[in-house]
């Protein structure tokens, strides 16, 4: 058992990676990605896939180092503390749990969108697929995805697993045969294929540096949620290099299957905007519903199945992050104790992760009702979010490590090289995504006194964390001063004080 209590060594290598890819969604994820990206650089998306996977890898390999020193659930939280302090580390880490609770609302509310496309596909039914668009309904059965995901949640880790095992592997054989029919039929002749060239891996071909921008900012939604390997850091067997080799690894898988989607994709359909091109705007929102009936024929409803099932999965996986933020946070006196509970049978975060469930659940409710361009504007300013803590965790890295930094060229590009450049890219798009939301156009299109309301909703949730951080000041001053968790560097005593026993 972990100093927290969660049952240690029950996650192995490949089971921390599959829960990674779980998290991460390929199949949900490309099919809202490509169209949009293909609208801004045409036949150049592998070469931006290339581009956005280097940042993350960089800060992967940062994340690996500092699990390799620390292995905390805390992750973020933790690191950020013992680096750069109490302040820095409690907004880092209510940079992530935001990031992750808001998310796991927008989740559940595409699970129910591609039950009733499956459905209304399946049954012949083309007005199934409307109930998606009733409120009511949508929020019953958002309600239910949610409760049935948390109840796998607050079970133990094995029960996540299995379910995980088979979810993802039937995700991933789906995008496997989809994308090697897509690649047989543009070799066969399909009317607006065009043959692979290896020019679409070339970045120096992509239209302009803005375009290169956005290829950066689209790493920050397709690669995220891969750090879920880290978080499960005291319930994996060898925690000081598992959860780091799983990180690099499903970071790694996930290149290749969107690199071979989007090449077989771009090779069958074209970027034509007409008919099923993936230039045509009216598909882009949905590229393999739409590629899915010319692709695979009578099988289209697998991808249906495949999007709903990645979705579903990934809603379940990712309350793993926010539960075990909020039980660190909790055992360190970030935060009430209550957070630090685990259950008894379990040895799972229980608390932490009912209230992850309710108050991504009442947030969805509310805002599906109040309105939904406030829901999905929410969802976009998370980037600012992601790119805040994953930057923070990058720099911590970089600085935790400063006395060791040239004690050998291997040292100097993990802990110095890798993780300042990749910090510098996620600085310069948290700011670039910070400037540009200010644009009305932003997002929904919503503004409120001239101000895009992305910018607005961004900067309210990480005002809302600065304002709780002081609260939590107030009312748990240990932790600030550093009496709970001490402030250090490679080179000091890393084990808590004796006051973090008291948490557990």
């Amino acid at each position: 058992m972990s100093s927290k209590g969660l049952s240690a060594g029950t996650v192995g290598l490949v089971g921390a990676v599959v829960i990674g890819l779980s998290c991460i969604a390929p199949a949900y994820t490309m099919t809202a990605a490509l169209g949009p990206t293909v609208s801004e650089v045409g036949y150049q998306v592998p070469a931006l896939v290339l581009v956005g996977f280097v940042p993350m890898l960089l800060v992967a390999l940062g994340y690996r180092e500092l699990n390799r020193a620390m292995p905390d659930s805390g992750t973020t939280f933790t690191w950020a503390t013992r680096a750069l302090g109490p302040w820095v580390g409690w907004m880092a880490g209510w940079g992530l749990v935001a990031a992750t609770v808001l998310v796991l609302s927008n989740l559940a509310g595409i699970a129910v969108d591609f039950l009733f496309l499956l459905l209304a596909q399946v049954s012949g039914n083309a007005g199934l697929a409307d109930l998606a668009s009733n409120t009511a309904v949508n929020v019953l059965v958002c309600l239910a995805f949610m409760a049935g995901a948390t109840a796998v949640a607050y079970r133990d880790m094995q029960t996540t697993q299995r379910l995980q095992y088979a979810l993802v592997g039937f995700q991933l054989l789906v995008l496997v045969l989809f994308a090697g029919v897509a690649l047989y039929r543009a070799a066969t002749g399909e009317p607006g294929s065009e043959p692979v060239s290896l020019e679409w891996f070339d970045p120096t071909a992509v239209p302009s540096t803005a375009a290169l921008a956005a290829g950066l900012s689209l790493s920050i939604f397709i690669f995220w949620g891969w750090d879920v390997t880290l978080t499960m850091n005291e319930e994996t067997k060898d925690p000081d290099r598992t959860p780091g080799r799983a990180a690099t690894v499903t970071v790694v898988v996930i290149l290749t299957v969107y690199l071979l989607l989007a090449v077989s994709l771009l090779s069958f359909a074209g970027t034509g905007e007409t008919g099923h091109g993936l230039g045509n705007p009216d598909i882009q929102d949905n590229a393999f519903f739409a590629l899915a009936g010319p692709v695979l024929g009578p099988l289209a409803a697998l991808v249906s199945l495949a999007v709903l099932t990645s979705s579903a999965s990934s809603l379940q996986s990712t309350f793993v992050s926010p539960a075990r933020t909020l039980l660190a946070m909790g055992h360190y006196g970030a935060l009430p104790t209550w957070f630090a509970r685990v259950h008894p049978r379990f040895f799972t975060p229980g608390n932490a992760t009912v209230a992850a469930a309710v108050v991504a659940s009442a947030f969805y409710a509310v805002m599906r009702v109040v309105s939904e361009n406030v829901l999905w504007d929410t969802i976009t300013a998370l980037g600012m979010m992601i790119c805040f803590y994953y930057g923070a965790t990058a720099f911590a890295c970089v600085w935790y490590f400063r006395r060791q930094w040239f004690d050998s060229v291997r040292s100097a590009l993990l802990t110095l090289v890798s993780p300042l450049v990749g910090g510098v890219v996620l600085a310069v798009l948290f700011v670039t995504t910070l400037v540009d939301s200010t644009d009305p156009e932003y997002g929904s299109g919503s503004s409120v006194g001239g101000v895009g309301l992305v910018f607005l909703l961004g900067v309210g949730v990480i005002g809302l964390g600065a304002v709780l951080m002081v609260a939590q000041r107030l009312a748990r001053p240990a932790f600030f001063r550093s009496e709970t968790l001490r402030r250090s560097d490679s080179t000091t005593d890393l084990v808590p004080a004796s006051t973090d026993r008291e948490h557990a």
